[in-house]
């Protein structure tokens, strides 16, 4: 878990599987979720995309994203029934995730989850870069390379090699 998703939620009932991260490539996993990830890589401006899985009855409290040069996408992979158990709230408007729709929405307005089901949900996440005209779209393209290299990011890298071995000696070995 990373600084930043630990200061959100202190349990391990929020899982993340990364595939790309500030135009870092999760090799292993992507190697693991081929059909995903040559979706994923046909979409322009991505910087950041992974499986973000709630446990049952989980709450991920109000938080806000730092930065705006990005729009968030949730695409609904594995939606728990009944629906309305299993939403976000942004802003002032709550919606609701469907099997294969993609929710859209700025994360630097405050956002909660909750999944209220006995079943886990599962959505595809991804950041890609918010659509600006020129100069402005240049100066996002320099900050979003300046986050890549800042210690956040790097630490996040740290992080989920971490992860990988810890998978690596668990999971997959089952299999």
């Amino acid at each position: 878990m990373s600084p930043e998703q630990y200061a959100i939620t202190q349990d391990d009932r929020w899982k993340t599987y990364f595939l790309y991260g500030y135009g870092f490539k999760a090799e292993q996993n992507c190697t693991r979720c081929p059909e995903t990830t040559n979706i994923i890589e046909q979409i322009p401006g991505i910087t950041t995309a992974f499986f973000s899985i709630l446990s049952p009855h989980k709450h991920i409290p109000k938080h806000r994203g730092y930065y705006k040069g990005v729009i968030r996408c949730h695409l609904g992979l594995i939606i728990p029934q009944p629906f309305f158990k299993c939403r976000m709230r942004v802003g002032n408007d709550v919606a609701f995730w469907q099997e294969g729709k993609a929710l859209i929405f700025d994360d630097c307005y405050q956002h909660e989850v909750w999944n209220d089901t006995d079943w886990i949900r599962v959505v595809l996440f991804f950041d890609v870069l918010r659509p600006l005209l020129f100069p402005l779209s240049v100066i996002n393209q320099y900050l979003i390379s300046f986050i890549a290299n800042s210690s956040l990011v790097k630490n996040g890298l740290k992080n989920q090699h971490e992860w990988d071995k810890r998978l690596e000696k668990t999971f997959f070995k089952i299999l």
